[in-house]
């Protein structure tokens, strides 16, 4: 299942779309920029989508938007695609750390900026979004610390630059793979922890 938002974005006085897809946990599968808001569009996120994920999903819940509905006919018919009202707020809700990034940042400088930046903005979010209402205290504490200990030692990685720049290509995609194995593996010890009993 998956939840799917566009919220504008101006870069250097332009408007972009940022598409924004979301998993069921609130977790972000996917961030897009683009410079259009059609049916075009939305058949690129879709697609985008269904070659990360390998399969049609059971279930897509979008707003009114018509660009959904010609992606949704055209690419995956079978899938169910709701657009009632206030099904699609987990995926509105996961705007918001981007606009807060957006003001920290006084505005994106570049497309290609912008994706790079909430790409890797995204991956640290699901690193940190441990979903608190799932787990005991203690779990989430313990979950939590992981999450900060994976953090620190990607930091000291790239602290570990001394100016040379393909030392850094190197470093930079050791640093990636370290907070994306990171997410991983709190991801996953989330899912195997028992849940709390009702």
């Amino acid at each position: 299942m998956f939840f799917s938002d566009e919220v504008f974005v101006k870069i250097q006085g332009q408007r972009h779309y940022l598409w924004r897809a979301v998993d069921r946990d609130g977790e972000v599968v996917d961030v897009f920029l683009q410079k259009r808001r059609d049916g075009k569009a939305a058949k690129r996120l879709f697609k985008r989508l269904l070659r990360k994920h390998k399969g049609e999903p059971r279930k897509i819940v979008t707003d009114k938007l018509r660009s959904y509905g010609v992606a949704h006919r055209e690419l995956i018919p079978e899938t169910i695609h709701d657009t009632s009202q206030y099904a699609n707020n987990r995926c509105e809700l996961s705007q918001e750390p981007t606009r807060v990034r957006e003001r920290g940042m006084s505005k994106f400088k570049s497309r290609h900026q912008a994706q790079r930046f909430l790409g890797a903005h995204a991956a640290v979010y699901n690193l940190f979004n441990l979903g608190r209402h799932l787990v005991s205290a203690e779990n989430y504490r313990f979950s939590r610390q992981r999450a900060f200990v994976s953090w620190a030692s990607a930091v000291a990685m790239k602290r570990g630059f001394d100016g040379n720049f393909r030392e850094f290509r190197e470093l930079t995609c050791q640093y990636l793979i370290l907070v994306l194995a990171a997410v991983l593996t709190i991801n996953r010890a989330i899912k195997d922890l028992p849940s709390e009993p009702k």
